[in-house]
């Protein structure tokens, strides 16, 4: 059973588990990249695997470092430079207007701010929260969703009503890296269709161990 009575030993149990796996692309920029460029990798990496951001973002955080940058270049220009990245003539509009609300303005540091910028779900804001500001958030995708749900933890019917209610019951403590975790967990151990339960540390306590 996986509940707030045990959630700490848990997190400490994901730990463990997913310590060798590679980082994020957001994740593994944070370190050498401005607030700027942590929004852009992570409006990029929505819908988009890892290997792609990870090869394409040395070369563009050589040439984007500001909105001022983006202004510079004409949507076609920014299109060629984030190709092959999922939708990226949708992404290159978006990154387009958001130079443009940008330009000379810091980058917003709420929820509700950042979900104003074109292109920037729920998702990518509590990321950018996370990831340049060091906030508090609940980034929720495919992983966190499908996981706390095989858990019991929750029984929530979309991403969505999955944060709200993490919001609710999730110590905030384990709120920044519940998204890391549970991607590394589900790209790696608890996969969609055939979890590897027979190698997850937590399978002494998870009600869907041995799940087929």
């Amino acid at each position: 059973m996986i509940s707030n009575k045990n959630i700490d030993q848990i997190f400490s149990l994901l730990k463990q588990q997913t310590k060798d796996f590679p980082l994020p692309s957001v994740t593994a920029i944070k370190h050498k990249a401005n607030h700027f460029q942590i929004l852009v990798i992570t409006l990029l990496s929505a819908r988009t695997t890892d290997k792609t951001i990870d090869k394409l973002s040395p070369n563009l955080l050589n040439k984007i470092s500001s909105p001022q940058d983006f202004l510079k270049l004409t949507q076609k220009q920014i299109e060629n430079l984030i190709y092959p990245v999922s939708f990226y003539k949708t992404k290159a509009k978006h990154l387009k207007q958001i130079a443009q609300e940008l330009n000379y303005q810091p980058i917003p540091q709420t929820l509700s701010e950042l979900l104003q910028l074109p292109g920037i779900g729920r998702k990518s804001a509590n990321l950018i929260l996370i990831e340049a500001f060091n906030k508090p958030g609940i980034c929720v995708d495919t992983h966190v969703h499908r996981i706390t749900n095989r858990w019991n933890y929750l029984n929530t019917k979309s991403p969505h009503e999955t944060e709200l209610e993490l919001r609710e019951i999730l110590p905030k403590k384990h709120w920044k890296k519940i998204n890391f975790l549970l991607v590394a967990h589900g790209q790696n151990i608890c996969k969609p269709l055939k979890p590897n339960c027979f190698k997850c540390l937590l399978n002494k306590h998870c009600p869907t161990d041995n799940l087929k």
